[in-house]
């Protein structure tokens, strides 16, 4: 169990996934609020977790240790000023959505700089996920620890040396089944976020792992893929006995040790 507290700006799949990862860990945090202006959001996660208070100002939610950016990239110009006027100084905010740097972020909150950044994958939601992870430069140890905390019962993470992830949802969705780039042209990708060969493709075993047991999960009636959610990340078709086809887990051998 974490002993910070918690908060979510949006309250849609990726809060699910998180608060769901850490429910079936036994992890959850003392203290979790969720805003979101649509209720059928809330309910949702509720679902996941009754525990979590659902509000509807964004402020509430922002007045935790702890805070987790997770609208859509559109809706970050409007909800920027509500966490502006109402972070803390000593807050941790944590943005979860790819298109937004460490540092537009931090101008947009004028100057506020005690930063993290986390692209969650579904299958987090088992414990099989792999989060890559950024922080800002002047972000302190002990705050990272508190990320890395949370982290932790989701799966892997991985610290990225760079912090231009636009590319990132597509490379962590590649699937061998499906995708005409090979492992070798993924790999060269993940280089492109600063890591080395061999970290890419840890990374890239990981991932397909990873969805492999999110399906399995979800063909036998599970919450595998965050409950109520698409098929996107979760690597499989949804009928029963999915899971990664034969091709994937040949190359996932491959690729391990």
């Amino acid at each position: 169990m974490s002993a910070c507290s918690v908060g979510f700006v949006g309250a849609g799949r990726v809060a699910r996934i998180l608060v769901g990862g850490w429910a079936k860990a036994g992890t959850l945090p003392v203290g979790i609020v969720a805003s979101d202006i649509d209720p059928a959001a809330g309910e949702l996660l509720r679902s996941v977790c009754g525990d979590v208070n659902v509000v509807a100002e964004v402020s509430a939610a922002v007045h935790q240790d702890l805070v987790f950016l997770a609208v859509h990239p559109p809706a970050i110009k409007d909800v920027a000023p509500a966490i502006r006027d109402a972070l803390a100084s000593d807050a941790i905010l944590v943005s979860l959505a790819p298109k937004f740097t460490i540092a537009k972020l931090s101008e947009m909150l004028g100057g506020f700089s005690r930063i993290a950044r986390v692209i969650p994958n579904a299958p987090s939601l088992v414990g099989r996920g792999f989060n890559p992870v950024a922080f800002a430069a002047s972000l302190p140890a002990d705050a990272r620890q508190q990320v890395e905390r949370l982290l932790a019962p989701l799966g892997a993470y991985l610290g990225f040396p760079r912090t231009n992830w636009r590319s990132m949802p597509y490379w962590r969705r590649w699937d061998p089944r499906t995708s005409g780039r090979n492992c070798t042209g993924t790999e060269k990708l993940g280089e492109a976020f600063g890591l080395d060969g061999r970290q890419a493709l840890e990374a890239l075993d990981k991932m397909l792992w990873g969805r492999r047991d999110d399906a399995r999960l979800r063909s036998v009636g599970g919450r595998g893929g965050g409950p109520h959610s698409r098929q996107a990340d979760a690597g499989g078709s949804g009928h029963a006995g999915c899971g990664v086809s034969r091709q994937a887990r040949r190359t996932a051998r491959e690729l391990r040790p």
